[in-house]
């Protein structure tokens, strides 16, 4: 198993109980997040903090996919390399960094990403999802494990709640269908979500 860089260790110890005492988050579901193999986890993408949810609920080092001008200003270099991620050209199709992405999952590790390719600051609920999260599930025969976010990122936050679901594979379906069901299954988790905090 890949072993996390000393940064993201020593973040993860640090913030975790900070990132929890201050957003509050309500997690659910984190025992569907496999603890071995191939996994690329996978939901919407609101808020810069919205991967952590998924590095405190796992033992597992999450080598995540990062847009390049994260790597180009000083301020965020040191952070985004320390922590072991993937830079991303957006403006082009990447094969560099699809080629890392994919030697993660070949190598049996975890790899994060945000399907809808750009934080959500739209009134859409949810935007169309790219298909690199699919198309490495197929090539790999990774598990897709979805989640979904809801809620503000406020201090002692009362909403805020991060839902992952169960894992699944492409196996026979096409990379259309694949897409579609894990489109379907983030609005889902969203929507339960705001169900529950609806109700309670």
């Amino acid at each position: 198993m890949n072993k996390a860089p000393f940064l993201y260790r020593f973040g993860k110890f640090l913030l975790t109980p900070l990132f929890k005492f201050y957003f509050n988050p309500t997690i659910i579901g984190k025992e569907n997040i496999p603890e071995d193999g191939s996994i690329l986890i996978v939901g919407n993408h609101v808020n810069f903090f919205d991967q952590f949810h998924a590095v405190i609920s796992t033992k597992r080092f999450i080598t995540y996919m990062a847009k390049k001008e994260y790597f180009d200003s000083a301020k965020t270099c040191w952070f985004f390399k320390g922590t072991g991620c993937i830079p991303v050209n957006r403006s082009i199709h990447d094969e560099d960094a699809k080629g890392q992405a994919l030697e993660v999952l070949k190598s049996g590790n975890a790899l994060g990403l945000f399907p809808e390719g750009t934080r959500n600051k739209t009134d859409a609920f949810l935007l169309p999802f790219k298909f690199g999260a699919v198309s490495m599930a197929q090539k790999t025969d990774s598990y897709l494990v979805p989640f979904g976010i809801t809620g503000d990122y406020k201090f002692r936050s009362k909403n805020l709640m991060v839902r992952f679901g169960k894992p699944f594979k492409v196996n026979d379906m096409s990379l259309e269908e694949a897409n579609d069901k894990l489109y379907k299954t983030v609005e889902k988790l969203m929507k339960q979500n705001l169900k529950e905090t609806k109700t309670s």
